[in-house]
């Protein structure tokens, strides 16, 4: 996994509410236990026509969509079904953060397992956010994990949560495995000293 520390990128909007699971990657395409590929099916029903050509109109068809990292969405991000795929189809389209009012619990914790970071602004920035897009195709922000904030256009900052163990595992690069992993030699000697492998090893 990539550290996330310091992200400045143009954003991609997407003004939609609960926008839920399966639009984000429709349970057809959940068969497969490999990531790749997956982004070519990120929002597959929005994205194509039946004949599989593209929606010229829909914006990750748009040439300023390309190379883009955060997605800015609507309200209840994420909600429906509990698919990992989800935050797998983003990230392997590009996508390091998503700016929103709010977000599904179930689909926060699969994004900040999968190196995705889903940022909660408050109502009032998440539209000035669309409005400037509106205006600006071009409109570029920055996302500091280390300090938790977000820098508009004007300079202002505008903090917000994560949780605390998620954002260690961000900034280092690691999931809970690797976490895990980096202390090997200290797990290894506390089970040495517990009982039941004291009387393991005098057996």
């Amino acid at each position: 996994m990539n550290p996330f520390t310091l992200l400045t990128s143009r954003v991609v909007p997407l003004p939609i509410d609960n926008i839920d699971t399966d639009q984000i990657i429709p349970a057809r395409f959940l068969k497969t236990i490999s990531k790749e590929g997956l982004d070519r099916n990120l929002f597959c029903d929005w994205r194509y026509h039946e004949d599989g050509s593209e929606q010229p109109d829909f914006i990750l068809n748009k040439p300023e969509a390309k190379g883009a990292q955060i997605l800015l969405a609507g309200d209840n991000f994420g909600c429906g079904s509990s698919r990992e795929h989800a935050p797998w189809a983003l990230t392997q389209f590009g996508f390091r953060a998503i700016l929103s009012s709010s977000f599904a619990d179930i689909f926060r914790g699969n994004a900040l397992k999968n190196s995705l970071l889903p940022v909660v602004i408050p109502e009032d920035v998440k539209q000035e956010l669309f409005a400037l897009r509106e205006n600006d195709a071009n409109l570029s922000i920055t996302i500091d994990l280390e300090t938790q904030t977000l820098s508009l256009p004007d300079g202002r900052k505008v903090e917000f949560p994560v949780d605390p163990f998620a954002k260690y595992c961000l900034l280092n690069g690691v999931d809970e495995l690797g976490y895990l992993l980096k202390h090997e030699r200290e797990i290894a000697a506390w089970e040495a000293r517990q009982p039941w492998a004291l009387n393991t090893l005098g057996a």
